[in-house]
C-alpha cells in the first residue's frame, strides 16, 4: 500500500488521566495477549480483525492486520503482517471482531453535553407538565442549586405542539429560578422567578435577532428565542472552574464509550479554550479536540491575533471560528426565503446582518482561520454562500481555508452545487433529519423539502460532507447518525423505507463522513480518519459488521473498546 506523509512530528502521545491504557478483559470472544505490559510500549500488532479503512482515493478497503509504532499506523494488510513484525511489544487478536477508524463528530457542544449530564434532562418527555414535574424532582434532590438548569424540551413532540409557559413551571417550582434550553439550544423556557430576577415584564423588548413569546395581553409567556435568550442568561452566574472540569470529565467519559476519538466543538469561549489547552498541556484531554472560537467572545480579536494552534500530535488544533447566521427550524428561527408554511407572518431570524457576517468571515481569513457559519434556513444558506463566494473572488487563496457551513439543513436546489464550486464544506447531522421529519413539512411545506437534509444531492454535486450529531441537541451516539444516513429512518425504523429516501447514503459514504471527510474538514486528513500508514492509530472495536449487516440494527452497535494513538481509552 502506498504510504502517505506522516504528521510533522512523530512524538509519543501524552498519557491520559482519563482512560489509561490497560489490558482488555472480559470481552466475549475477544482474545488479547499482552506481549509486554509496559506503559512505554511503542509497538502494537493487531491481527484477526474484520478491519475497514479508507485508501488515498477515499474508498473503503478491508484488512485483517494492523501494525502500529509510536502511536501511528506503519502498515495494514493481511495475515502475513504478523510474520513481518514478530517482535511487537503488544499483540491484539480480535478473533474476527470488526475494527473501524476512530469516529469523528464534526459538530458538537462538548461542555453542553457535560453540563447536561449533570443537570435535569427533559428530552423525550411527553408534555410541559411531565417536564415541569421532572424539574421539580431534580430541584428537590439538589436543594443547594441557586438556579435549576436543564435541557431537552421539544414542544413538537407534545399534543397540540404548543410552546410551554412559565405558569407550567410555576405550578411546581416557584421559589427558585428555572431555565431549560430547548432541545436545539435556540430557545429557553423559564419560570416567573427567573423573569423577575432578570427584570422582564410586558415592556421588555427583544434584541435584533431574537423574539419574546407573548400572550394575548402582551405579557412574556416564559419562552425566549435565539438572541432574546440573553435577556435571561446574562443574569445567570458564570460556570465555575470546578463545574467546567466536572462537565468535561463527564462528557469525555460518555463519548469515549460511544467510539468517538475526536470531536469538533461548535463554539468555545476564551475561558473554555484556555481550559482545553491546560488539559492538553497535562496530557489529560482523553479525546482529540477541534474547537471553534465563538465569534461572539469578547476576546475574539486577541485569540485570532495569536494565530492558529496546530498541535503536531493533533490533540488540540485551534484554527476556526464559529459564526451564527440564523436560528433553528423547530423554534421557527431558521431564516427562510419564503414565509413559514405554518406561520405566514414570519420568515425566521437572521441573528446578524449580512455586513456583520461578511466582516467576521473576512477577519477570520485575514488571520488564516477557517470560518464555520451556522446556517439552517435556505435564506441563511444563500447569504452564507454569497459571502464565501465574494471572499473567494477577493482572495482566491482563501479556498485553502476550507470554510464550512454548519448544518446546511435547508437549501435551494440551485444553491447546493455552489458548496462544491466554492470549496465550502457542508457540515451536516443525519439524525436531524429523522428527528425533524414530523415537523419539517409543517414548517416548510412540501416544495422546500426538496433541498432539505439533502445529503445525496450534496455528494453528487461534489461536496465532502463532515458528519456529526450536534450533541446534546441529539444523542452523542454516532451509530445513530450512521443509521439515519443510510436508512433515513428513526431508531424505531420509521417510516419504513425512509423519509425522503432518495437522499440516502451508502454505508461507506456515511462512515467516510464520520471519519476521513470529518478529518478533512479540520485540515487533518493526513493524520486522522482513514487508518492509512503514517496516520495516528485511532480505532474502535465493535460487536458487529455494520458494513455488511442489516442497517436497521446499526443503532444497537456496542463499542467494545476505543483506542487513540494505539492506546485504549475505553473498554467495555
Amino acid at each position: 500500500m502506498t504510504r502517505i506523509p506522516s504528521s510533522p512530528v512523530a512524538l509519543q502521545p501524552p498519557r491520559f488521566t482519563t482512560g489509561l491504557r490497560r489490558p482488555l478483559i472480559g470481552l466475549t470472544a475477544l482474545a488479547l495477549s499482552i506481549a509486554a505490559v509496559n506503559a512505554q510500549a511503542d509497538s502494537l500488532l493487531v491481527t484477526g480483525a474484520n478491519g475497514y479503512g479508507f485508501n488515498e482515493q477515499r474508498q473503503l478497503e478491508s484488512f485483517s492486520s494492523l501494525y502500529v509504532e509510536d502511536g501511528k499506523v506503519v502498515a495494514r494488510g493481511g495475515d502475513d503482517l504478523a510474520d513481518q513484525h514478530p517482535q511487537a511489544d503488544r499483540s491484539l487478536d480480535l478473533a474476527g471482531k470488526t475494527l473501524l477508524p476512530g469516529l469523528i463528530d464534526a459538530h458538537t457542544h462538548l461542555l453542553g453535553l457535560g453540563y447536561g449530564l449533570l443537570e435535569v434532562d427533559v428530552r423525550d418527555l411527553g408534555s410541559a407538565q411531565e417536564s415541569a414535574t421532572a424539574v421539580a424532582d431534580f430541584a428537590a434532590e439538589n436543594p443547594d442549586l441557586p438556579w435549576v438548569r436543564g435541557r431537552g424540551w421539544n414542544q413538537v413532540l407534545w399534543e397540540g405542539k404548543e410552546f410551554p409557559t412559565a405558569s407550567d413551571l410555576d405550578a411546581v417550582i416557584a421559589e427558585r429560578p428555572v431555565i431549560l434550553q430547548r432541545v436545539d439550544g435556540h430557545a429557553i423556557w423559564v419560570n416567573s422567578r427567573a423573569m423577575e430576577l432578570a427584570g422582564i415584564n410586558a415592556d421588555s423588548t427583544a434584541p435584533e435577532g431574537g423574539e419574546i413569546l407573548r400572550d394575548e395581553n402582551g405579557n412574556p409567556t416564559g419562552v425566549f428565542i435565539d438572541n432574546a435568550e440573553s435577556l435571561i442568561t446574562d443574569h445567570i452566574p458564570e460556570r465555575s472552574p470546578a463545574e467546567m472540569a466536572r462537565a468535561y470529565d463527564a462528557a469525555v467519559s460518555h463519548i469515549q464509550a460511544m467510539g468517538l476519538t475526536q470531536v469538533h466543538i461548535a463554539g468555545s469561549s476564551a475561558a473554555e479554550l484556555a481550559y482545553f489547552q491546560q488539559r492538553a498541556d497535562e496530557g489529560s484531554l482523553g479525546v482529540r479536540l477541534y474547537p471553534m472560537i465563538a465569534s461572539t467572545d469578547p476576546e475574539l480579536d486577541t485569540l485570532l491575533s495569536r494565530g492558529i494552534v496546530d498541535d503536531p500530535q493533533d490533540w488540540l488544533d485551534i484554527r476556526s471560528i464559529k459564526i451564527f447566521a440564523d436560528g433553528a427550524l423547530g423554534s421557527r428561527g431558521a431564516a427562510l426565503i419564503e414565509h413559514y408554511h405554518d406561520r405566514p407572518d414570519s420568515r425566521g431570524l437572521m441573528l446578524q446582518t449580512r455586513e456583520e457576517l461578511a466582516a467576521l468571515v473576512a477577519q477570520a481569513a485575514e488571520h488564516g482561520f477557517q470560518a464555520n457559519m451556522h446556517a439552517i434556513g435556505d435564506r441563511a444558506n444563500n447569504i452564507a454562500l454569497d459571502i464565501y463566494a465574494e471572499q473567494l473572488d477577493a482572495q482566491p487563496e482563501s479556498r485553502e481555508l476550507r470554510h464550512r457551513i454548519e448544518h446546511a439543513q435547508v437549501a435551494t436546489l440551485e444553491d447546493i452545487p455552489r458548496f462544491a464550486k466554492s470549496g465550502v464544506i457542508p457540515s451536516m447531522q443525519p439524525t436531524h433529519a429523522t428527528s425533524d421529519k414530523n415537523m419539517a413539512g409543517d414548517r416548510l411545506g412540501e416544495k422546500r423539502l426538496a433541498g432539505a437534509y439533502a445529503w445525496r444531492y450534496f455528494l453528487d454535486s461534489g461536496s465532502r460532507i463532515a458528519g456529526g450529531s450536534d450533541f446534546p441537541v441529539e444523542p452523542a451516539n454516532p451509530f445513530y447518525g450512521l443509521h439515519a444516513a443510510v436508512t433515513r429512518e428513526d431508531r424505531d425504523n420509521q417510516p419504513p423505507g425512509g423519509w425522503l429516501p432518495g437522499q440516502k447514503l451508502t454505508m461507506a459514504e456515511a462512515l467516510r463522513s464520520f471519519t476521513a471527510d470529518a478529518a478533512y474538514a479540520a485540515h487533518q486528513e493526513q493524520a486522522l480518519g482513514s487508518l492509512l500508514p503514517g496516520q495516528w492509530a485511532d480505532f474502535i472495536v465493535i460487536d458487529r459488521d455494520i458494513i455488511r449487516d442489516d442497517p436497521e440494527a446499526i443503532p444497537d452497535t456496542q463499542v467494545l473498546s476505543t483506542w487513540i494513538a494505539g492506546d485504549t481509552v475505553y473498554e467495555l
